[in-house]
């Protein structure tokens, strides 16, 4: 049995109309976290066949698989919150946060909503379920890992035209030895999470 079939075959089981959540951006140091929505068409199955957890997939192929899903779905919605909301609530409240925000702005019927992880955000319904590792298991969940990824991935290289000392179209914000040097050189930008305990730390060294 191809992926195609496992993650497909996974979602049949709770209906036709999947309502498949993911986020990206929760362990980057800078920019936003982005959730992602989406109800994909199952009678357009076969061409899903190269979707799975963004993580295993190559960005120029993400960014294909990006076209290919928001073209080939019932409905779709991206959400981000902010790197300033993720300093004053956290991130794990700032991400379900984006994931409300994404599940509310999806206006079609459907039957359940699957999303990634073991925190459910709080929505008007409970026809709501997590999947722990769900972009590795469901098709609907993998779709909305990629569409995420790549919203996010988009902004940070277009931060990365601003911030070009920091690197962000490479590392995307996270943690790297390229983004700890940057901060070590140039101090923080204005899109750094301050409260994230790693870049405190190299600040308050340099101070």
């Amino acid at each position: 049995m191809n992926s195609k079939n496992f993650l497909y075959n996974f979602d049949k089981k709770f209906g036709n109309a999947i309502v498949g959540v993911d986020e990206a951006g929760r362990g980057p140091w800078a920019g936003p976290v982005v959730a992602a929505a989406v109800i994909l068409d199952f009678s357009k199955v076969e061409l899903y066949g190269d979707i799975q957890d963004s993580k295993k997939i190559k960005e120029n192929k993400r960014e294909k698989l990006f076209d290919l899903i928001t073209a080939n779905c019932i409905a779709y919605s991206i959400s981000e919150v902010s790197h300033q909301l993720i300093d004053e609530i956290n991130i794990l409240q700032a991400t379900l946060l984006a994931m409300k925000n994404a599940i509310e702005k999806i206006k079609v019927p459907f039957d359940i909503i699957l999303v990634d992880g073991i925190n459910i955000p709080v929505v008007n319904t409970d026809k709501i379920k997590c999947i722990k590792d769900g972009d590795a298991k469901s098709l609907s969940i993998a779709a909305a890992s990629i569409l995420a990824k790549v919203h996010r991935d988009r902004l940070m290289r277009y931060f990365d035209k601003i911030y070009p000392e920091y690197g962000f179209a490479k590392h995307k914000g996270y943690g790297t030895k390229d983004h700890i040097n940057a901060l070590n050189n140039y101090g923080l930008c204005s899109i750094h999470r301050k409260t994230y305990k790693p870049v405190k730390k190299i600040v308050t060294k340099n101070i």
